[in-house]
């Protein structure tokens, strides 16, 4: 009791620089938390959230018989897994090509370049996107019309759509993800390079033996924080790029709720479906951090 009392003395202005974090997230994340009652009533908003009508497990059941709800989990999954795999291979390799580079003015003015959409909303994004893939007059399909490619409607086109959402979001992404690497290249020795050239072996070897190697920790680790999401296929990114052309392949499970919640009013229903979403999401994470501690032995916490 004497050591706590004289720890709770001298680390008292740590726990008071807590105190604005830990009401953030009381306001906004568990306070909501009592909306979850939505997803078992038929919420009526002159009601409010305690005088709506219950209707116990009725919105499950429309969910789980609605006819285009096994589409809608496909395309969530399809897309929101390509986005995982490209965004772990993408950043991997432009970090360990950018870790070869020897000068250093070089290798940051790369490094600025890539980093930089990571800054920039969908919002504003998507209207350069969708400029530059316009059929008539995007630079796009003006460069494919010059070596007589046909002209392609890369936003309007189920066949495509999916694809350019994969391509978009590394894009964006990749330059974050590539200075996390970079970060966990600087942590590998030396020395094993050094005893490596001593024995014969190429950059390439070095790179299978050495560097992925050393690198194995994070990829881990971003690879269990993404498992997470995917059933996140980036509500921001397609709500802002998709139409009603590609519903049949670009529609996921948040834009489903957001046309069901706030468009067509079905309040209790789209509660309904971001509860199960979350409580998949939340069995994905736990199964993923009991992997990478089996596989790869590393401990988040």
């Amino acid at each position: 009791m004497v050591q706590l009392t004289r720890r709770m003395r001298r680390e008292w202005p740590l726990h008071i620089m807590l105190i604005p974090g830990l009401a953030f997230i009381i306001i906004f994340s568990y306070v909501p938390m009592a909306g979850i009652m939505m997803a078992f009533e038929k919420y009526i908003p002159t009601k409010g959230l305690f005088g709506s009508p219950m209707v116990g497990w009725k919105n499950f059941k429309f969910l789980m018989d609605y006819p285009d709800i096994g589409r809608i989990l496909f395309n969530t999954l399809y897309i929101a897994t390509m986005k995982i795999i490209a965004g772990l291979i993408v950043p991997i390799t432009v970090a360990i090509l950018l870790n070869e580079l020897r000068k250093e003015w070089m290798k940051r003015a790369f490094q600025t370049m890539v980093y930089l959409p990571h800054f920039l909303s969908w919002v504003l994004l998507s209207g350069i996107i969708i400029d530059v893939l316009s059929p008539s007059t995007g630079v796009l399909n003006q460069i494919l019309g010059l070596v007589g490619i046909k002209s392609i409607f890369f936003l309007g086109d189920n066949k495509w759509f999916p694809y350019v959402m994969v391509i978009t979001d590394v894009w964006k992404e990749f330059g974050f993800s590539t200075i996390v690497y970079l970060a966990a290249l600087t942590n590998i020795n030396p020395s094993l390079y050094e005893a490596s050239d001593i024995d014969g072996a190429g950059r390439w070897k070095q790179t299978l033996h050495i560097t992925l190697p050393g690198m194995m920790p994070i990829i881990v680790l971003m690879l269990t924080l993404n498992i997470g999401n995917v059933l996140n296929a980036g509500f921001d990114q397609i709500f802002n790029l998709y139409s009603p052309q590609v519903y049949e392949s670009g529609d996921v499970i948040d834009t489903f709720v957001y046309r069901m919640g706030i468009e067509q009013a079905q309040y209790g229903f789209a509660t309904a479906v971001g509860l199960l979403k979350s409580i998949v999401s939340f069995i994905l994470i736990s199964v993923s951090y009991i992997l990478a501690y089996r596989i790869a032995n590393y401990r988040i916490f």
